[in-house]
């Protein structure tokens, strides 16, 4: 099978060896994102939490993957929560695009699948948001992070959320089991 590291490092091999002329559609230029990405995807694969899987749909498109987050302790253990993951041409200026697939009940992550989580924005407030010197394994931590030490009830995306948890926290984890019985198993 064919994955885009092995085509970067058979294009390597063409580099010293072709003419101008020689140029063709198998032999086109790597995207900077993508050579990035084959990086950054073999530093991920060997960092990634416990808790943590990721699923590459075409393994030529290391731009597309799911993650899956089984959380381990906390409000959220026993769920298994999909999240989609889309990294942009203009990686790695501008923080790749997560949506989360899995119906949930958390202060940081609306029922749509928004999340609120700094580095995922380009521009904040706080300091704390995208750069350039971040990888796909601070995504994937911060991603993995929401469900203990970054659940943030005090900046919440999902208000609603965040004012049951503060009204009455043991129907908060009512309804957060609840949820992970019917969506997220």
């Amino acid at each position: 099978m064919l994955t885009l590291a092995s085509k970067l490092k058979r294009d390597d091999g063409l580099k010293g060896s072709r003419t101008p002329a020689a140029s063709t559609d198998s032999t086109r230029r790597v995207s900077v994102r993508d050579k990035l990405l084959v990086k950054e995807v073999a530093e991920l694969e060997a960092n990634l939490p416990c808790t943590c899987k990721v699923h590459f749909p075409d393994p030529n498109k290391l731009h597309c993957f799911q993650l899956t987050v089984t959380p381990d302790e906390g409000y959220y253990q026993g769920g298994k929560f999909q999240f989609e993951t889309e990294v942009p041409d203009a990686y790695n200026m501008v923080p790749p695009k997560v949506k989360c697939l899995t119906r949930i009940w958390h202060p940081n992550i609306t029922e749509t699948g928004e999340i609120c989580l700094s580095l995922l924005r380009e521009h904040s407030i706080d300091g704390t948001g995208w750069a350039p010197t971040r990888t796909l394994k601070d995504v994937v931590w911060g991603l993995n992070s929401l469900f203990t030490d970054l659940l943030n009830f005090d900046d919440p995306l999902n208000i609603e959320a965040a004012e049951h948890h503060l009204r009455d926290k043991e129907d908060f984890r009512n309804k957060v089991d609840d949820y992970i019985k019917r969506y997220a198993r």
